[in-house]
């Protein structure tokens, strides 16, 4: 239905202090957050379809909730009663155990888990998993972060982005970064196979056997690698990288060189060399931005295929594993597809900063 057709919102000062509470509570639940937005545009006069391009929301969802509100006020936002054996759980114990959960601490621990939530709330470990699930909670996990502070980084990332997203004609674009250093290591004692009903088992301990310093460059457009082992990454041995790719690609090329800010990349030697050659431009990623470098992506992979599980005997048995790794690679790439823009980045950074007490950003 037009939403012009429908009646207009008009709010008491108590619907819209509670509607407001709702949108601006940090840790509320976010279905009753969203439909809470709905009604407070609504409010202002805006049309069904302002407010779902506003709220990133499909038509008939604003419909919906308008139309609840306007036949039962805020008792209509809440979620209706369900067929089936009626509910032992209340919306305001689900409110309690959410709210706990996220604004509170048990007194000897640094997160809740199920049982001691449930022992607080007299509520049963099963009930406070489902709830758990419902609203996408893991108090035992955690994540890190690190925001970049560069006053270049809304310039660098869409200088980025945009090679990645339109790369400029007769060019090839290199993603390019240092592994290292790259541990050669050895258990202590022969592992013992996966066989049916164990898990491959070894021990916990092991032998170095020296390190070796990988530098890659990931083209952005085909998935190909080129790759050198070193034995230490100085800036010597990145020149000397530097010239292989400018032996591995055609003379009629310029090159785009990614590259973060790490001290290797910006030292007298490098900055003579590329002075020498104009067809290489380089561009640096914001600092403490490196998932911007797409090569990244493939050091995950390599770590994770070959390396992580692998025993390697010797720098050397380990640097050729590395290479067979390159070259089985190149015999069939497949490039990573980056699919946000600029726009879309810093609108992100943007939310996380504002939800985020304290930023500074």
């Amino acid at each position: 239905m037009p939403s012009a057709k429908l009646p207009p919102v008009v709010l008491t000062d108590e619907e819209r202090t509670t509607l407001h509470e709702w949108t601006r509570r940090r840790r509320t639940a976010q279905a009753m957050a969203l439909r809470a937005r709905i009604v407070v545009a609504a409010s202002t006069g805006a049309t069904n379809t302002a407010i779902a391009a506003k709220l990133g929301v499909v038509i008939p969802t604003v419909g919906k909730w308008r139309r609840r509100f306007l036949r039962q006020r805020i008792a209509g936002l809440l979620d209706e009663p369900r067929v089936g054996a009626p509910r032992t759980i209340s919306d305001a114990d689900v409110e309690v155990a959410i709210r706990t959960t996220l604004e509170s601490r048990p007194k000897d621990a640094t997160q809740w888990s199920t049982r001691s939530l449930a022992k607080k709330l007299g509520l049963s470990q099963s009930t406070v998993s489902r709830m758990w699930r419902a609203f996408g909670l893991q108090p035992h996990r955690v994540e890190t972060f690190k925001l970049s502070t560069d006053p270049q980084f809304i310039e660098k990332v869409r200088d980025i982005v945009g090679l990645y997203l339109q790369p400029p004609d007769r060019a090839l674009v290199l993603c390019v970064d240092e592994k290292s250093p790259i541990q050669a290591l050895d258990r202590t004692q022969p592992l013992l196979p996966m066989k049916p009903g164990q898990v491959e088992r070894r021990t916990h301990d092991y032998v170095r056997h020296g390190t070796v310093s990988l530098f890659a460059a990931l083209d952005a457009k085909t998935g190909e690698i080129i790759g050198r082992c070193e034995a230490r990454h100085r800036s010597q041995e990145f020149r000397k990288f530097l010239d292989q790719i400018d032996r591995s690609v055609p003379t009629d090329l310029e090159v785009h060189l990614i590259l973060d800010n790490y001290g290797t990349h910006k030292t007298a030697t490098i900055r003579r060399w590329l002075a020498k050659r104009p067809r290489f431009h380089v561009h640096f990623t914001p600092t403490s931005a490196s998932w911007i470098n797409m090569v990244e992506r493939w050091f995950g992979e390599l770590t994770r295929k070959q390396l992580r599980r692998g025993a390697h005997r010797s720098t050397d048995a380990l640097e050729h594993a590395i290479m067979a790794y390159i070259a089985h690679t190149n015999n069939d790439p497949k490039p990573f597809v980056w699919t946000k823009t600029a726009d879309e980045i810093l609108d992100s950074v943007k939310r996380f900063c504002q939800r985020t007490s304290g930023s500074a950003h």
